[in-house]
């Protein structure tokens, strides 16, 4: 079954049951509490489960004048009804070893009463005994829908534990929690629905609900009960009320009921349990947790549990109905087609923001589901936007899309463009995507804009590549800025300002250091996204991992709104910001050798994979500065210490304002042997700075491989050879 169906299923089975599973889950929570601290009671026997009978009845008949009966408790608490020698009436636990009371029964407290009553009934008696069972089997059904979509999610049974991509909070930890109270649910809902339906004798007729007699076997005719039966398999003994011989004992045992000769312990009459009423006593135990302390704390956290999904389940539906489509034209009188498929709705948010982005510019865009693809008479672009499912397959509203396109022809001359979100933790990283861009490009109505891109993460960062690569194509002037892709921030973290160097008017640049939490992880490549004016407009910033601490170098522009903002900043201030992962930037791993090309504010992230270096790969600094500044000496000191470390190979300075006017082009042009040999045995090539810097590098790059025998630059790009991070 496709995952829209289970989806579906689990979303309209939690809407349905969502208030009750509330009441249910909050007062299991305080049931489960409440069994568990009753374990913690001074009651129980010493070594308890090793007592027999013979050990037990003849101490409590010699240490009190008349017992009339004995029981224990789901807590393995014994309890005692007799009459001492002072003629006293007992009504107490007793240690079974000695017969020492050791406190007296209590009635359970009313507040725990009520709270039994409501979760059992809802106060509605039978009726809501029965209203109950249904929303246990709901609950039971919605567990089993939700393994069903984990198990679609993470590619079958054998990767059911594997890692989990983050998206958001509640997505993450309502599969994450999900799998883990996978089973105390399970039990849970299973034993609730049990217990109701054997409430209502569904199984089996009334009469056949009553103890069955069996036939007595010669061995248990003379062989002494007393011997052997532990006191933990009893549930309740009657005492016979004189010695003589024809007045038994009468057992209650957890598997059936036996009558006992007094003298000899031999079993004069036996009748089983029905299956039925023993099967309903261990779902009692199971579902309760009356049984076993550690057991009731299990169940009290997968009710929790079941709290957290009901506010992470209608969170995730919230977020999925917040990327709804929105039209504004129609499809038949639309220029700009926008074709989204996501199994979540995260495509639909990027699709969205350019929607309205190109309605702005005056155009008519209509956005769809890839499942409603049809003929568009006026259409010059299709846009599509699309994640991937499972082992490369379509999301559930784009899995019609492939038919469709065989079946419906355009009639004009349509460009397209193609842009896949998924996740690189997945081998099929945008495998769907790119099966549309094969199929689009066989199309006879069909010519291609751009090439496939792909984003990773949802990446707004990695999103704007395409926006900025498609405004070229197009000329029309689509915003470069994450922020107008990402959601209104929230949870900012706050960084304390530890340091910043001053500016004046030969320096424009100044470093800044920030200190976070100690639970924050970054790594140097990452990006700090700030919000200067507490607004949605977000400024990113590289950032250097330096002991520990957040490190920028920022040039101040005029009526810069965050170079500006950050360079008010003096120790001891504290701001709000977040840090956005960015692994396609940081240190490879595997590459022996490595490369780093900057100009001055692009340094930042090298600063700090540098003196992280601590397997001391082969890495080169290529930076490019205006002229000489203090802030210039402060690296070159730098360098030489690393270099002592064996942490960096050379530092390589270009200086543009200097009397020999000499640029990072011209050290790329100086060392082509070096470029070319390192790009052909594997090492990577990383560039942090300006765009302007990146189209100069890589142009004067793509020229060296060309005359080079070398293959073409695009080749050293798709093996992630090529590394940027430019704005």
């Amino acid at each position: 079954m496709t995952l829209s169906f289970w989806r579906y299923t689990h979303l309209a089975l939690a809407l349905f049951s969502s208030l009750f599973l509330l009441l249910a889950s909050v007062t299991g929570i305080i049931l489960a509490v409440d069994a568990a601290q009753e374990k913690t009671l001074p009651y129980k026997t010493e070594n308890f489960d090793t007592l027999t009978l013979e050990q037990t009845l003849p101490v409590l008949k010699k240490k009190y004048a008349e017992i009339t009966e004995l029981s224990v408790d789901y807590n393995q608490f014994v309890t005692l009804q007799a009459i001492d020698e002072d003629g006293n009436d007992i009504n107490a636990y007793i240690d079974a070893r000695t017969g020492k009371a050791l406190g007296t029964p209590a009635k359970k407290s009313e507040f725990i009463n009520w709270v039994t009553s409501l979760h059992r009934s809802l106060f509605l008696h039978e009726t809501g005994r029965f209203f109950v069972g249904v929303i246990s089997f709901l609950l039971l059904l919605i567990a089993i829908s939700g393994f069903m979509m984990v198990l679609s999610r993470q590619r079958g049974i054998r990767n059911f534990f594997s890692k989990v991509i983050k998206e958001y909070f509640a997505q993450y930890y309502h599969v994450v929690f999900g799998r883990l109270a996978l089973i105390p649910i399970l039990i849970i809902a299973l034993t609730g629905t049990y217990l109701s339906l054997e409430r209502f004798h569904f199984f089996m007729g009334e009469e056949k609900e009553k103890p069955a007699k069996t036939e007595i076997s010669a061995k248990a005719k003379t062989t002494s009960v007393f011997k052997t039966t532990l006191l933990s398999d009893v549930k309740k003994i009657e005492f016979p009320f004189t010695d003589d011989p024809e007045e038994y004992y009468i057992m209650e045992l957890k598997n059936r009921e036996i009558e006992v000769n007094q003298i000899t312990g031999a079993v004069i009459s036996e009748k089983l349990s029905p299956m039925t009423k023993q099967l309903a006593a261990f779902s009692l135990d199971l579902h309760t947790g009356r049984i076993n302390g550690i057991w009731a704390i299990i169940l009290a956290i997968a009710c929790l549990n079941i709290l957290f999904f009901i506010y992470s389940g209608f969170a995730i539906t919230l977020k999925r109905r917040s990327s709804r489509i929105k039209n504004k034209f129609k499809a038949h009188e639309s220029t700009f087609i926008l074709l989204a498929g996501s199994e979540n709705g995260s495509s639909f948010r990027f699709a969205n923001a350019i929607q309205k982005q190109l309605i702005d510019h005056g155009h008519k865009a209509f956005l769809t589901e890839l499942n409603r693809y049809s003929v568009y008479p006026k259409a010059e672009h299709i846009l599509v936007f699309s994640s991937t499912h499972g082992l490369g397959d379509a999301p559930s509203n784009a899995n019609k899309f492939v038919s469709l396109l065989k079946k419906q022809n355009q009639e004009q001359k349509i460009q397209f463009s193609v842009i896949g979100f998924g996740s690189k933790a997945y081998p099929d990283f945008c495998g769907f995507a790119i099966e549309i861009d094969k199929l689009l490009e066989n199309q006879n109505w069909t010519e291609r804009l751009l090439e496939l891109q792909t984003v990773n993460d949802k990446s707004a960062v990695e999103f704007v590549n395409w926006v900025k690569l498609w405004s070229d194509k197009t000329g029309i002037s689509l915003s470069t800025t994450p922020s107008v892709y990402n959601h209104v921030p929230k949870g900012l973290q706050k960084l304390m300002v530890l340091d910043k160097t001053p500016i004046s008017e030969t320096e424009h640049t100044f470093i800044l250091t920030l200190r976070a939490s100690a639970r924050t992880k970054f790594s140097s490549g990452d990006l700090l996204a700030i919000y200067p004016a507490d607004d949605s407009r977000e400024r990113l910033y590289s950032i250097g991992n330096h002991t520990g601490n957040i490190q920028l170098v920022v040039k101040l522009h005029p009526n810069g709104l965050g170079s500006g903002f950050l360079n008010n900043l003096e120790p001891g201030n504290v701001i709000k910001a977040r840090i956005l992962k960015n692994p396609a930037f940081h240190l490879p791993k595997k590459a022996s050798k490595v490369v780093f090309i900057s100009n001055g504010t692009g340094i930042a992230p090298f600063l700090g994979m540098i003196e992280q270096n601590k397997t001391k790969k082969e890495l080169h600094l290529y930076s490019g500065f205006r002229m000489e500044t203090p802030t210039l000496s402060a690296y070159k000191k730098f360098a030489e210490i690393m270099m002592q470390k064996e942490h960096l190979t050379n530092f390589h300075v270009a200086l543009s304002r200097e009397a020999e006017h000499i640029y990072v082009m011209d050290l790329i042009k100086r060392d082509a042997p070096f470029f070319i040999d390192l790009l052909k045995e594997g090492g990577v090539i990383m560039i942090c700075g300006s765009l302007a810097m990146q189209t100069d590098v890589e142009t004067i790059l793509s020229e060296l491989c060309l005359t080079n025998g070398a293959k073409n630059l695009s080749e050293y790009k798709t093996n992630n050879q090529l590394l940027t991070d430019c704005y």
